[in-house]
């Protein structure tokens, strides 16, 4: 008989979101060159040193939240993340209208995930 408890859905739940964050993270990695490019584009500094430690922040943090292992690190990799880069990264009210519509379900998307990272962040402190 399958367990049908609500921990057992945020288990899923974490499961997923988690390795979400871990293969968009492997993306980047696939593909550092263009990574790197995109950041030097959005006026990042030092983007040769901060898009490989951004995805890699991304792939540790996602691994932790799917496997549930240092969750307070691991969630709060992502939230943090998540924070600085959407914003400032998927700034589409500032985007050229060819980029626009891109950089704006980006940041939309970006949201969404900032909205379950920082759900479990909280229950990885204990909350209800």
């Amino acid at each position: 008989m399958a367990d049908d408890s609500p921990r057992s859905w945020v288990a899923l739940g974490r499961l997923l979101f988690g390795l979400g964050v871990a293969l968009q993270a492997a993306e980047d990695f696939r593909d550092m060159e263009d990574a790197v490019e995109y950041a030097e584009s959005a006026g990042v500094p030092a983007p040769d040193l901060l898009a490989p430690l951004a995805s890699g922040m991304m792939l540790v943090g996602g691994l932790g939240t799917a496997f549930w292992r240092l969750p307070r690190v691991s969630t709060g990799a992502v939230a943090t993340f998540l924070a600085v880069v959407t914003p400032t990264m998927h700034d589409f009210w500032n985007a050229d209208p060819d980029s626009q519509s891109g950089e704006r379900l980006a940041f939309f998307g970006n949201l969404a995930m900032f909205g379950a990272a920082i759900t479990f962040l909280r229950e990885a402190y204990g909350g209800d």
